[in-house]
Protein backbone atom coordinates (compact mmCIF):
# COMPACT_ATOMS: atom_id res chain seq x y z
CA UNK A 1 0.00 0.00 0.00
CA UNK A 2 1.62 3.80 -0.70
CA UNK A 3 2.27 5.74 2.11
CA UNK A 4 -0.24 8.30 0.74
CA UNK A 5 -3.33 6.18 0.51
CA UNK A 6 -2.21 5.26 4.67
CA UNK A 7 -1.66 8.70 5.67
CA UNK A 8 -3.61 11.12 3.34
CA UNK A 9 -3.64 14.41 5.37
CA UNK A 10 -3.03 13.04 8.87
CA UNK A 11 0.43 13.97 8.25
CA UNK A 12 3.06 15.93 6.70
CA UNK A 13 4.82 13.56 3.73
CA UNK A 14 6.81 15.44 1.34
CA UNK A 15 5.49 14.24 -2.54
CA UNK A 16 8.97 12.07 -3.07
CA UNK A 17 7.84 9.66 -0.56
CA UNK A 18 4.12 10.03 -1.01
CA UNK A 19 4.50 6.90 -3.72
CA UNK A 20 6.84 5.07 -0.71
CA UNK A 21 5.53 1.23 -0.48
CA UNK A 22 4.23 -0.04 3.03
CA UNK A 23 4.22 -3.42 3.23
CA UNK A 24 2.05 -3.39 7.42
CA UNK A 25 1.96 -1.57 10.59
CA UNK A 26 3.81 -1.56 13.76
CA UNK A 27 3.83 0.38 16.87
CA UNK A 28 6.31 -2.11 18.84
CA UNK A 29 9.71 -2.35 17.51
CA UNK A 30 9.82 -6.32 18.14
CA UNK A 31 7.06 -6.69 16.01
CA UNK A 32 8.70 -4.91 12.97
CA UNK A 33 9.00 -6.86 9.36
CA UNK A 34 10.95 -5.65 6.34
CA UNK A 35 8.78 -2.74 4.57
CA UNK A 36 6.53 -1.80 7.86
CA UNK A 37 5.85 1.99 8.62
CA UNK A 38 6.57 2.18 12.42
CA UNK A 39 4.66 4.52 14.38
CA UNK A 40 6.85 5.69 17.45
CA UNK A 41 4.17 6.51 19.97
CA UNK A 42 4.82 8.51 23.36
CA UNK A 43 3.54 6.63 26.21
CA UNK A 44 3.21 7.30 29.97
CA UNK A 45 6.42 4.91 30.56
CA UNK A 46 8.20 5.56 27.71
CA UNK A 47 8.94 7.19 24.53
CA UNK A 48 8.63 4.79 21.15
CA UNK A 49 11.21 7.26 19.35
CA UNK A 50 13.65 4.79 21.44
CA UNK A 51 12.95 2.29 19.79
CA UNK A 52 13.53 3.77 16.16
CA UNK A 53 16.77 2.48 15.25
CA UNK A 54 15.72 -1.39 16.70
CA UNK A 55 12.22 -0.68 14.39
CA UNK A 56 14.54 0.26 11.24
CA UNK A 57 17.01 -2.62 12.31
CA UNK A 58 13.79 -5.29 11.59
CA UNK A 59 13.47 -3.09 8.20
CA UNK A 60 11.23 -0.34 9.17
CA UNK A 61 10.99 1.42 5.08
CA UNK A 62 9.28 4.74 7.32
CA UNK A 63 8.46 6.29 10.69
CA UNK A 64 5.74 8.20 11.90
CA UNK A 65 5.96 10.23 15.07
CA UNK A 66 5.36 13.80 16.61
CA UNK A 67 9.66 14.70 16.70
CA UNK A 68 12.21 13.53 14.76
CA UNK A 69 15.08 12.21 16.43
CA UNK A 70 18.83 13.70 15.41
CA UNK A 71 19.11 10.87 12.91
CA UNK A 72 17.21 9.28 11.22
CA UNK A 73 17.43 6.25 8.45
CA UNK A 74 14.84 6.12 6.86
CA UNK A 75 12.03 8.26 6.13
CA UNK A 76 10.18 10.29 9.28
CA UNK A 77 7.09 11.42 8.74
CA UNK A 78 5.82 14.58 11.15
CA UNK A 79 2.06 13.85 12.68
CA UNK A 80 0.53 16.25 14.82
CA UNK A 81 -1.56 13.23 16.38
CA UNK A 82 0.40 9.97 15.83
CA UNK A 83 -1.97 7.95 17.79
CA UNK A 84 -4.70 8.95 15.60
CA UNK A 85 -2.70 9.04 12.55
CA UNK A 86 -2.10 4.97 13.61
CA UNK A 87 -6.11 4.10 14.07
CA UNK A 88 -7.23 5.92 10.86
CA UNK A 89 -4.24 4.25 8.86
CA UNK A 90 -5.00 0.62 10.25
CA UNK A 91 -8.82 1.52 9.25
CA UNK A 92 -7.00 1.49 5.89
CA UNK A 93 -4.82 -0.82 5.64
CA UNK A 94 -7.47 -3.28 7.07
CA UNK A 95 -10.38 -1.88 5.56
CA UNK A 96 -13.10 -4.62 6.03
CA UNK A 97 -15.75 -4.14 8.82
CA UNK A 98 -19.55 -5.16 9.72
CA UNK A 99 -21.76 -3.04 8.25
CA UNK A 100 -23.27 -2.10 11.57
CA UNK A 101 -20.98 -1.56 14.48
CA UNK A 102 -22.17 -0.29 18.50
CA UNK A 103 -19.96 0.72 20.83
CA UNK A 104 -20.63 0.93 24.59
CA UNK A 105 -18.73 3.23 27.11
CA UNK A 106 -19.12 4.03 30.60
CA UNK A 107 -17.61 2.55 33.88
CA UNK A 108 -19.66 -0.47 34.68
CA UNK A 109 -21.73 -2.93 32.43
CA UNK A 110 -19.61 -2.14 29.08
CA UNK A 111 -19.12 -6.68 28.64
CA UNK A 112 -22.79 -6.77 29.47
CA UNK A 113 -24.11 -4.84 27.04
CA UNK A 114 -21.65 -6.02 24.31
CA UNK A 115 -22.38 -9.49 25.28
CA UNK A 116 -26.18 -9.13 25.43
CA UNK A 117 -26.51 -6.51 22.10
CA UNK A 118 -25.03 -9.57 20.38
CA UNK A 119 -27.35 -12.38 21.77
CA UNK A 120 -29.99 -9.88 20.51
CA UNK A 121 -28.93 -9.43 17.42
CA UNK A 122 -28.11 -13.40 17.20
CA UNK A 123 -31.78 -13.77 18.30
CA UNK A 124 -33.00 -11.51 15.40
CA UNK A 125 -31.22 -13.69 12.68
CA UNK A 126 -28.02 -11.58 12.06
CA UNK A 127 -24.17 -12.89 11.79
CA UNK A 128 -23.11 -11.52 15.25
CA UNK A 129 -19.96 -10.35 17.22
CA UNK A 130 -18.85 -8.81 20.18
CA UNK A 131 -15.36 -7.61 21.27
CA UNK A 132 -14.66 -6.51 24.57
CA UNK A 133 -12.92 -7.68 28.31
CA UNK A 134 -13.38 -10.94 27.90
CA UNK A 135 -11.84 -11.10 23.96
CA UNK A 136 -13.30 -12.05 20.81
CA UNK A 137 -16.73 -13.89 20.61
CA UNK A 138 -17.90 -14.22 16.78
CA UNK A 139 -20.18 -17.39 15.37
CA UNK A 140 -16.58 -19.33 13.71
CA UNK A 141 -14.38 -18.55 17.05
CA UNK A 142 -13.95 -17.27 20.85
CA UNK A 143 -10.59 -15.41 21.22
CA UNK A 144 -9.79 -14.72 24.57
CA UNK A 145 -8.18 -11.47 25.29
CA UNK A 146 -6.76 -8.89 28.30
CA UNK A 147 -7.33 -5.09 26.93
CA UNK A 148 -11.54 -3.65 27.11
CA UNK A 149 -9.98 -2.28 24.03
CA UNK A 150 -7.14 -3.60 21.57
CA UNK A 151 -4.57 -1.31 20.00
CA UNK A 152 -5.82 -0.14 16.46
CA UNK A 153 -3.48 -2.67 14.41
CA UNK A 154 -4.96 -5.56 16.91
CA UNK A 155 -8.51 -3.80 16.73
CA UNK A 156 -8.91 -3.14 12.73
CA UNK A 157 -7.48 -6.64 11.79
CA UNK A 158 -9.73 -8.19 13.63
CA UNK A 159 -12.68 -6.31 12.16
CA UNK A 160 -11.37 -7.21 8.69
CA UNK A 161 -11.37 -10.66 9.90
CA UNK A 162 -14.65 -11.30 11.11
CA UNK A 163 -16.45 -8.87 8.35
CA UNK A 164 -14.73 -11.41 5.90
CA UNK A 165 -15.89 -14.34 8.01
CA UNK A 166 -19.64 -12.95 7.08
CA UNK A 167 -19.87 -11.23 10.37
CA UNK A 168 -22.65 -8.41 9.95
CA UNK A 169 -23.42 -6.82 13.12
CA UNK A 170 -20.45 -6.37 15.71
CA UNK A 171 -20.85 -4.96 19.54
CA UNK A 172 -17.87 -3.98 21.66
CA UNK A 173 -16.81 -2.07 24.74
CA UNK A 174 -15.16 1.44 24.18
CA UNK A 175 -12.99 2.09 27.20
CA UNK A 176 -11.85 5.18 28.61
CA UNK A 177 -8.14 4.76 27.62
CA UNK A 178 -9.29 3.40 24.02
CA UNK A 179 -11.25 6.85 23.53
CA UNK A 180 -8.52 8.70 24.99
CA UNK A 181 -5.61 7.10 23.22
CA UNK A 182 -7.67 7.24 19.37
CA UNK A 183 -7.34 3.58 19.41
CA UNK A 184 -11.16 3.68 18.06
CA UNK A 185 -10.70 6.06 14.90
CA UNK A 186 -11.22 4.94 12.04
CA UNK A 187 -14.61 2.55 13.56
CA UNK A 188 -17.16 3.50 11.37
CA UNK A 189 -19.60 3.26 14.68
CA UNK A 190 -23.23 3.24 13.57
CA UNK A 191 -24.54 3.50 17.68
CA UNK A 192 -22.97 4.15 20.68
CA UNK A 193 -24.44 3.40 24.26
CA UNK A 194 -23.71 4.67 27.56
CA UNK A 195 -23.84 2.78 30.68
CA UNK A 196 -22.75 4.72 33.63
CA UNK A 197 -19.94 6.97 35.27
CA UNK A 198 -18.05 6.57 38.69
CA UNK A 199 -14.74 5.83 39.93
CA UNK A 200 -12.12 4.14 37.89
CA UNK A 201 -8.96 3.98 36.55
CA UNK A 202 -7.71 7.50 38.51
CA UNK A 203 -4.44 5.97 38.38
CA UNK A 204 -4.82 7.15 34.53
CA UNK A 205 -7.21 9.86 34.38
CA UNK A 206 -6.26 13.36 36.50
CA UNK A 207 -9.69 13.87 37.38
CA UNK A 208 -12.92 12.11 36.82
CA UNK A 209 -14.01 15.29 34.32
CA UNK A 210 -11.03 13.70 32.40
CA UNK A 211 -12.29 10.39 32.66
CA UNK A 212 -16.11 11.43 31.36
CA UNK A 213 -14.79 13.56 28.87
CA UNK A 214 -12.72 10.70 27.28
CA UNK A 215 -15.48 8.74 27.38
CA UNK A 216 -17.86 11.41 25.77
CA UNK A 217 -15.55 11.77 22.50
CA UNK A 218 -18.01 8.44 21.59
CA UNK A 219 -20.45 10.84 21.22
CA UNK A 220 -18.68 13.92 20.30
CA UNK A 221 -16.64 12.85 17.88
CA UNK A 222 -16.84 9.10 16.62
CA UNK A 223 -20.40 8.29 16.23
CA UNK A 224 -21.24 10.15 12.55
CA UNK A 225 -24.55 12.98 12.99
CA UNK A 226 -27.51 10.81 12.50
CA UNK A 227 -26.50 7.29 14.11
CA UNK A 228 -27.89 6.65 17.54
CA UNK A 229 -26.93 7.63 21.09
CA UNK A 230 -28.35 5.28 23.86
CA UNK A 231 -28.31 6.67 27.51
CA UNK A 232 -28.99 5.44 30.30
CA UNK A 233 -31.09 8.47 32.24
CA UNK A 234 -30.64 7.33 35.64
CA UNK A 235 -27.25 9.04 36.86
CA UNK A 236 -25.93 12.36 37.57
CA UNK A 237 -23.83 12.11 34.27
CA UNK A 238 -26.72 11.49 32.29
CA UNK A 239 -27.47 15.43 31.24
CA UNK A 240 -23.96 15.55 30.30
CA UNK A 241 -23.92 12.61 27.86
CA UNK A 242 -27.29 13.79 26.19
CA UNK A 243 -26.17 16.80 25.89
CA UNK A 244 -22.90 15.46 24.45
CA UNK A 245 -24.85 13.56 21.83
CA UNK A 246 -27.33 16.16 20.82
CA UNK A 247 -24.64 18.92 20.07
CA UNK A 248 -23.56 16.36 17.69
CA UNK A 249 -26.53 15.91 15.92
CA UNK A 250 -27.17 12.28 16.79
CA UNK A 251 -30.61 10.05 17.62
CA UNK A 252 -30.68 10.15 21.78
CA UNK A 253 -32.78 7.23 22.94
CA UNK A 254 -32.84 7.63 26.79
CA UNK A 255 -33.67 4.46 28.77
CA UNK A 256 -34.48 3.72 32.10
CA UNK A 257 -36.68 4.98 35.11
CA UNK A 258 -35.94 8.69 33.81
CA UNK A 259 -36.38 7.07 29.98
CA UNK A 260 -38.08 8.73 27.42
CA UNK A 261 -40.83 5.93 27.08
CA UNK A 262 -42.69 7.97 25.14
CA UNK A 263 -40.22 8.95 22.09
CA UNK A 264 -37.43 6.99 20.93
CA UNK A 265 -36.39 6.22 24.45
CA UNK A 266 -37.16 2.90 27.09
CA UNK A 267 -38.89 3.89 30.36
CA UNK A 268 -38.74 1.35 32.78
CA UNK A 269 -42.15 1.82 34.50
CA UNK A 270 -42.10 -1.15 37.14
CA UNK A 271 -40.27 -4.16 38.58
CA UNK A 272 -40.74 -7.35 40.36
CA UNK A 273 -38.45 -9.65 41.10
CA UNK A 274 -39.10 -13.80 40.52
CA UNK A 275 -36.89 -15.98 42.00
CA UNK A 276 -33.85 -15.40 39.57
CA UNK A 277 -35.31 -13.20 37.39
CA UNK A 278 -37.14 -10.02 37.19
CA UNK A 279 -40.20 -8.45 35.43
CA UNK A 280 -39.88 -5.81 33.73
CA UNK A 281 -42.70 -3.52 32.84
CA UNK A 282 -41.69 -1.16 29.97
CA UNK A 283 -42.75 2.03 27.41
CA UNK A 284 -41.33 2.26 24.08
CA UNK A 285 -43.31 4.76 21.90
CA UNK A 286 -46.44 5.32 23.94
CA UNK A 287 -46.18 1.34 23.78
CA UNK A 288 -46.41 -0.96 26.95
CA UNK A 289 -44.37 -4.17 27.32
CA UNK A 290 -43.98 -7.09 29.54
CA UNK A 291 -40.79 -8.61 29.42
CA UNK A 292 -39.10 -11.28 31.60
CA UNK A 293 -35.37 -10.61 32.19
CA UNK A 294 -33.69 -14.00 33.45
CA UNK A 295 -31.23 -11.99 34.81
CA UNK A 296 -30.28 -10.44 38.81
CA UNK A 297 -30.08 -7.36 39.78
CA UNK A 298 -31.29 -3.59 38.96
CA UNK A 299 -27.73 -2.83 37.22
CA UNK A 300 -28.57 -5.75 34.70
CA UNK A 301 -32.19 -4.17 33.97
CA UNK A 302 -29.81 -1.06 33.21
CA UNK A 303 -27.35 -2.92 31.08
CA UNK A 304 -30.32 -5.14 29.51
CA UNK A 305 -31.99 -1.68 28.03
CA UNK A 306 -28.89 -0.35 27.26
CA UNK A 307 -28.67 -3.61 24.60
CA UNK A 308 -31.89 -3.00 23.71
CA UNK A 309 -31.82 0.36 22.56
CA UNK A 310 -28.42 -0.16 20.71
CA UNK A 311 -30.53 -3.15 18.68
CA UNK A 312 -33.33 -0.95 17.83
CA UNK A 313 -31.22 2.39 17.54
CA UNK A 314 -29.53 0.12 14.65
CA UNK A 315 -32.66 -0.76 13.05
CA UNK A 316 -34.32 -3.97 14.66
CA UNK A 317 -37.74 -4.12 15.21
CA UNK A 318 -38.83 -2.91 18.89
CA UNK A 319 -41.18 -6.29 19.56
CA UNK A 320 -38.63 -8.57 18.80
CA UNK A 321 -36.07 -7.22 20.73
CA UNK A 322 -37.98 -6.94 23.95
CA UNK A 323 -39.17 -10.65 23.00
CA UNK A 324 -35.29 -11.50 22.95
CA UNK A 325 -34.37 -10.34 26.21
CA UNK A 326 -36.17 -12.76 27.71
CA UNK A 327 -33.52 -15.04 26.58
CA UNK A 328 -30.51 -13.43 27.66
CA UNK A 329 -27.70 -14.97 29.29
CA UNK A 330 -25.53 -13.22 31.60
CA UNK A 331 -21.49 -12.73 30.26
CA UNK A 332 -19.05 -15.09 32.03
CA UNK A 333 -17.99 -13.66 35.41
CA UNK A 334 -20.70 -11.10 35.49
CA UNK A 335 -22.84 -11.77 38.87
CA UNK A 336 -22.48 -15.28 37.52
CA UNK A 337 -24.24 -18.38 39.85
CA UNK A 338 -21.32 -21.46 39.71
CA UNK A 339 -22.68 -23.34 42.38
CA UNK A 340 -24.13 -23.68 45.43
CA UNK A 341 -23.36 -25.17 49.05
CA UNK A 342 -26.24 -26.63 51.31
CA UNK A 343 -28.62 -24.71 49.19
CA UNK A 344 -26.73 -21.32 49.73
CA UNK A 345 -26.31 -19.79 46.10
CA UNK A 346 -22.52 -19.19 45.13
CA UNK A 347 -21.62 -16.04 42.63
CA UNK A 348 -18.58 -14.79 41.19
CA UNK A 349 -18.30 -10.98 38.95
CA UNK A 350 -16.11 -8.99 38.16
CA UNK A 351 -16.61 -6.26 40.59
CA UNK A 352 -13.09 -4.48 40.92
CA UNK A 353 -13.96 -0.67 42.05
CA UNK A 354 -16.34 0.88 44.45
CA UNK A 355 -19.83 0.72 42.49
CA UNK A 356 -19.33 -1.94 40.59
CA UNK A 357 -18.93 -4.27 44.20
CA UNK A 358 -22.18 -1.88 45.74
CA UNK A 359 -24.12 -2.77 42.87
CA UNK A 360 -23.19 -6.56 43.21
CA UNK A 361 -23.91 -6.89 47.03
CA UNK A 362 -27.09 -5.14 46.58
CA UNK A 363 -28.04 -6.97 43.58
CA UNK A 364 -27.35 -10.31 45.83
CA UNK A 365 -29.24 -8.76 49.15
CA UNK A 366 -32.75 -10.06 48.24
CA UNK A 367 -30.95 -13.94 47.99
CA UNK A 368 -29.52 -14.01 51.26
CA UNK A 369 -32.27 -14.42 53.94
CA UNK A 370 -29.48 -15.14 56.62
CA UNK A 371 -26.01 -13.99 55.72
CA UNK A 372 -24.63 -12.27 53.17
CA UNK A 373 -20.80 -13.27 52.71
CA UNK A 374 -18.24 -10.81 50.60
CA UNK A 375 -14.47 -12.77 49.58
CA UNK A 376 -12.65 -9.79 47.16
CA UNK A 377 -9.02 -7.66 47.46
CA UNK A 378 -7.96 -4.74 44.85
CA UNK A 379 -5.14 -4.81 42.28
CA UNK A 380 -2.06 -3.33 42.88
CA UNK A 381 -0.14 -0.84 41.19
CA UNK A 382 -3.93 0.76 40.45
CA UNK A 383 -6.21 3.00 41.99
CA UNK A 384 -4.92 2.86 45.52
CA UNK A 385 -7.61 5.73 46.72
CA UNK A 386 -10.21 3.33 46.00
CA UNK A 387 -9.32 0.59 48.59
CA UNK A 388 -11.07 2.26 51.26
CA UNK A 389 -13.60 3.03 50.08
CA UNK A 390 -14.11 -1.00 48.98
CA UNK A 391 -14.14 -1.74 52.91
CA UNK A 392 -16.89 0.76 53.40
CA UNK A 393 -18.55 -0.61 50.98
CA UNK A 394 -18.17 -4.09 51.74
CA UNK A 395 -19.04 -3.22 55.53
CA UNK A 396 -22.10 -1.62 54.42
CA UNK A 397 -23.47 -4.36 52.03
CA UNK A 398 -22.36 -7.76 53.46
CA UNK A 399 -22.58 -9.77 56.55
CA UNK A 400 -19.45 -11.70 56.39
CA UNK A 401 -15.74 -9.85 54.49
CA UNK A 402 -12.74 -12.07 53.41
CA UNK A 403 -10.31 -9.95 52.38
CA UNK A 404 -7.84 -11.79 50.49
CA UNK A 405 -5.76 -11.08 46.91
CA UNK A 406 -6.95 -9.87 44.10
CA UNK A 407 -3.79 -8.99 41.56
CA UNK A 408 -1.06 -7.43 43.31
CA UNK A 409 1.26 -7.44 40.58
CA UNK A 410 4.16 -5.45 41.46
CA UNK A 411 3.45 -4.14 44.87
CA UNK A 412 3.56 -6.11 48.18
CA UNK A 413 -0.42 -8.12 48.79
CA UNK A 414 -0.07 -7.69 52.70
CA UNK A 415 -0.13 -3.70 52.34
CA UNK A 416 -3.01 -3.65 49.66
CA UNK A 417 -4.70 -5.78 52.45
CA UNK A 418 -4.34 -3.72 55.05
CA UNK A 419 -6.02 -0.69 52.64
CA UNK A 420 -8.85 -2.21 52.79
CA UNK A 421 -8.77 -4.09 55.94
CA UNK A 422 -8.76 -0.32 57.65
CA UNK A 423 -12.38 0.47 56.61
CA UNK A 424 -13.67 -3.08 56.49
CA UNK A 425 -14.94 -3.28 59.85
CA UNK A 426 -15.01 -6.80 60.84
CA UNK A 427 -13.11 -8.57 57.76
CA UNK A 428 -11.28 -11.41 57.80
CA UNK A 429 -7.81 -11.73 56.05
CA UNK A 430 -6.86 -14.78 54.30
CA UNK A 431 -3.87 -13.52 51.87
CA UNK A 432 -4.16 -16.83 49.79
CA UNK A 433 -7.10 -16.28 47.21
CA UNK A 434 -7.87 -20.57 46.97
CA UNK A 435 -8.05 -21.16 50.66
CA UNK A 436 -10.55 -17.55 51.53
CA UNK A 437 -12.71 -18.85 48.86
CA UNK A 438 -12.63 -22.87 50.53
CA UNK A 439 -12.97 -20.90 53.93
CA UNK A 440 -16.37 -19.11 52.63
CA UNK A 441 -17.94 -22.09 51.08
CA UNK A 442 -16.98 -24.36 53.92
CA UNK A 443 -18.71 -22.04 56.25
CA UNK A 444 -22.44 -21.28 53.73
CA UNK A 445 -25.55 -22.74 55.59
CA UNK A 446 -29.26 -22.56 54.07
CA UNK A 447 -30.29 -18.98 53.77
CA UNK A 448 -26.80 -17.60 53.39
CA UNK A 449 -25.80 -16.03 49.73
CA UNK A 450 -21.78 -15.83 48.42
CA UNK A 451 -20.17 -13.30 46.35
CA UNK A 452 -16.60 -13.49 45.36
CA UNK A 453 -15.57 -10.54 43.94
CA UNK A 454 -12.82 -8.74 41.70
CA UNK A 455 -11.76 -11.27 39.21
CA UNK A 456 -14.69 -12.45 36.99
CA UNK A 457 -13.57 -14.43 34.21
CA UNK A 458 -10.18 -14.38 34.39
CA UNK A 459 -7.97 -17.22 34.05
CA UNK A 460 -4.57 -15.83 35.94
CA UNK A 461 -3.90 -14.03 38.60
CA UNK A 462 -0.78 -11.44 38.11
CA UNK A 463 2.03 -11.38 41.28
CA UNK A 464 5.13 -9.70 40.54
CA UNK A 465 5.88 -9.99 37.20
CA UNK A 466 4.35 -13.17 36.84
CA UNK A 467 0.77 -14.49 35.26
CA UNK A 468 -0.02 -17.54 37.51
CA UNK A 469 -2.91 -19.96 36.74
CA UNK A 470 -5.84 -19.13 38.58
CA UNK A 471 -9.63 -18.61 38.06
CA UNK A 472 -12.46 -18.28 40.65
CA UNK A 473 -14.68 -21.02 38.88
CA UNK A 474 -11.67 -23.42 39.34
CA UNK A 475 -11.13 -22.60 42.60
CA UNK A 476 -15.32 -22.46 43.73
CA UNK A 477 -15.54 -26.19 41.55
CA UNK A 478 -12.43 -27.43 43.74
CA UNK A 479 -13.64 -26.46 47.13
CA UNK A 480 -17.27 -27.41 46.53
CA UNK A 481 -15.32 -31.20 44.97
CA UNK A 482 -13.65 -31.49 48.29
CA UNK A 483 -16.65 -31.14 50.27
CA UNK A 484 -18.55 -33.86 48.80
CA UNK A 485 -15.57 -35.97 49.06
Amino acid sequence: MKLRDLLGNDAAIEPALSGLDVTGLALDSRMVRHGDLFFALAGSKTDGARFIDAAIASGAAAVVGDHAPVACKVPFIAAANPRRALALAAAKFFPAQPATIAAVTGTSGKTSVAAFTRLIWERLGHASASIGTIGLVSPKRTVYGSLTTPDPIALHRQLDEIAREGVTHLAFEASSHGLDQYRLDGVRVSAGGFTNLSRDHMDYHPTVAHYLAAKLRLFRELIPPGGAAVISADHDCSAEAIGAAKTRGLRVMAVGRNGDGAGEGIRLVDVEVEGFSQKLAIEHRGKPYSVRLPLVGAFQIENALVSAGLAIGTGSDAVNVFASLEHLEGAKGRLERVGERNGAPIFVDYAHKPDALAKALQALRPYAKRRLIVVFGAGGDRDVGKRPIMGEIAAENADGIIITDDNPRSEKPEAIRAAILATAKGAREIGDRAAAIRAAIDELEAGDALLIAGKGHETGQIVGGEVLPFSDHEAVAAALASRVA
